[in-house]
């Protein structure tokens, strides 16, 4: 058995020459125990990214956690204790995770609008989105996942890999994996994710003439993924994070200090435009902008790529014949969501015309964005794939077609509702099934059993979350500063909706993103990766980039392409433990700060400045690059 994955499966072959890790084909993963382990893992995901994500609008992806975690139950409790087992169990716990992390978005914000929801709503449209998210997603499995092997890196999928190789066979993966672990472990016990003993993002704002905000989280899970994406990627996020920070935001700063004293925020009446701080102006407009970006760059990118999907859609018929029981339960699982998605379009509106025009434009919409969170996926990974935006971009298009029709009452916008989480769990549940798929493809599994496991688990999360949300319902519906949930995503959701059927939305933001969006294309630039650096918080790009920039001075100082091998290797490995950490400690400490067995400090003093986050942050640099800056090329190499 091999102890590090092939470097082939970071590039430089043609996807179908890749020789994966696991060559013999007659090995498989799934058997009645791994199936029992992942749905456990899934039920346990399900209900903690649930309850955090309400409680405090945070969320850690399953995978990592998923592939240590499951790999140590089979390794106590299976027979079989072979990686592709392993490999099946962490793409459950994703499964679990990835419906919750879509579902808490869109579903409580029904309870905002003081209206109600039932089990059986709940049930249809995560279901029906489970099934189509994954459907849509196996058609165009070949492109994403073979075609573009090398071109898209999925960073989260080669650390899962590299996760899953450390686990089966030590060696030298597990050593800078372990030293990543322990490094991010570490810092996030000190920070915010756990005890809260320091602070750990550098914060610089100007709230004068030139109003701008320049921040770095000093996160290990963030500056792991930076070094896997590289440079470019890295580059051309931040890129965006630029054009927010210090170009958009002043402007409108700018522009808002000549406001009338009588002038207020369109989202919050006690606020006067002309004493907006910065982070108003972001979350209030420039985030806006950015959704129209990503509204624009999916539709450019799903018409781009509808070649694609026609092949796709001809490659899978033709395939019937040959392939059989592949073919026929990947269309299966997409004409299940199909006819669900009309059923419950039936089930959650107050009349036909509804029914029919709410589950056709759903349909649309989540094709087309399950389509772009698979590319993304292959991207960034799906810890910062932008679900929240491309679902704010779904509602927007959909809540104006429901005024057009006239339908604008709180039933009306719960039905809207309804519709829009049937979108976000088939583009929440996308960026996890292309995640685990790569996976598979990488270590040599059957894509069939993972389709399978993971359709599985996606509908054990959806019943979890149903009722997780059902459970706590009268806790949500509480608001205030002393509400017990914060519901940050489900509350935006609920104002967006309400704003547009009421008549008060920043329409020009939107506008102004779609134009942005068009000018890149026209330049020839990645449309969706600025976006997604406009959008995000300039915190979690530029400590992105610190990560990209390990790695390019580690390439840089290496004297031969061996070296370069060697080192580079090292690296992911290590990064990989940084995820590996930051994931597993970071999932553990939200929960338990949510249940109240861990308070938290509030950092004061010198432990609360940005002297203690810079050092903090020099601190990861160095331990993060010394270890595989000083690992040599064996001879056995």
């Amino acid at each position: 058995m091999n102890k590090k994955l092939p470097k082939e499966a970071y590039g430089g072959v043609s996807g179908k020459d890749y020789i994966p890790y696991i060559t013999d084909k007659s090995k498989t993963g799934s058997n009645f125990t791994v199936l029992i382990i992942g749905i456990v893992l899934a039920v346990v995901f399900a209900a903690s990214t649930a309850y955090s994500g309400m409680k405090a609008g945070l969320t850690v992806a399953a995978g990592i956690p998923g592939s240590i975690i499951g790999s140590a139950f089979i390794g106590a409790l299976a027979r079989e204790k072979g990686i592709l087992g392993k490999n099946i169990v962490q793409g459950m716990a994703s499964g679990g995770e990835s419906v919750a992390s879509g579902m808490i978005f869109v579903l409580p914000a029904i309870l905002l609008i003081n209206s109600q929801v039932t089990l059986l709503e709940g049930l249809a449209v995560g279901i029906g989105g489970v099934l189509f998210g994954i459907g849509v997603s196996a058609l165009v499995h070949n492109y994403l996942i073979i075609e573009e092997h090398g071109k898209l890196m999925y960073p989260e999928s080669m650390a899962i890999s590299e996760t899953l190789v450390a686990s089966n066979a030590g060696g030298e993966s597990m050593k800078y994996m372990g030293i990543g672990f322990g490094i991010s472990g570490i810092i996030t016990i000190l920070t915010a994710s756990f005890l809260n003993l320091t602070n750990n993002v550098i914060s610089f704002i100007s709230e004068t003439f030139y109003k701008w905000k320049f921040e770095v989280e000093v996160n290990p899970l963030l500056l792991g993924i930076g070094f896997i994406v590289g440079i470019e990627v890295s580059l051309t996020m931040f890129a965006g994070s630029i054009l927010s920070n210090f170009g958009i935001m002043p402007l409108i700063g700018y522009f808002a200090d000549m406001a009338a004293n009588n002038s207020t925020v369109w989202n919050n009446p006690a606020m006067p435009i002309n004493q907006m701080p910065v982070n108003s102006i972001a979350g209030s407009y420039v985030k806006y902008i950015g959704a129209g970006m990503m509204l624009c760059g999916g539709i450019i990118g799903a018409i781009k790529l509808i070649p694609t999907i026609i092949a796709s859609v001809k490659e899978t018929l033709n395939a019937k014949s040959s392939t059989g029981s592949s073919s026929s339960m990947q269309t299966i699982i997409l004409l299940a969501g199909i006819v669900i998605g009309f059923l419950g379009g039936f089930l959650v509106s107050g009349n036909f015309i509804m029914a029919i025009v709410g589950a056709i434009i759903s349909l649309l919409l989540s094709l087309l964005f399950v389509i772009v969170a698979g590319r993304l996926t292959g991207t960034i990974g799906t810890s910062n794939l932008p679900v929240s935006g491309m679902t704010i971009a779904s509602l927007v298009i959909v809540t104006l077609l429901f005024v057009i029709m006239g339908w604008t009452s709180t039933q009306d916008n719960k039905s809207l509702l309804l519709f829009g989480t049937f979108i976000v769990v088939a583009i929440s549940i996308a960026g996890g099934y292309s995640q685990s798929q790569k996976v598979t493809y990488i270590m040599g599994g059957d894509k069939n059993e993972m389709q399978k496991s993971f359709a599985i688990a996606g509908i054990v999360g959806v019943i979890v979350v149903v009722g997780t949300i059902l459970l706590l319902s009268n806790q949500l519906k509480i608001t205030g500063d002393n509400a017990p949930f914060a519901l940050p995503q489900a509350n935006l959701m609920s104002t967006l909706t309400s704003g547009i059927m009421s008549g008060q939305l920043p329409w020009v933001m939107i506008i102004v993103g779609v134009f942005i969006a068009i000018v890149l294309y026209f330049l020839g630039l990645p449309i969706m990766t600025v976006a997604i650096g406009f959008y995000l918080p300039i915190a979690t790009t530029s400590i992105i980039l610190v990560g990209a920039l390990i790695r390019l001075f580690i390439e840089r100082t290496c004297k031969t392409e061996d070296e370069k091998e060697v080192k580079v290797s090292n690296g992911i490995s290590l990064s990989s433990g940084l995820v590996a950490g930051g994931s597993i400690l970071g999932l553990i400490g939200i929960i338990l700060q949510v249940i109240g067995v861990i308070k938290g400090n509030v950092p004061n003093g010198f432990a609360a400045s940005n002297t203690m986050a810079i050092i903090l942050l020099i601190c990861l640099v160095i331990f993060t690059a010394l270890p595989i800056i000083s690992s040599k090329v064996k001879n056995d190499e």
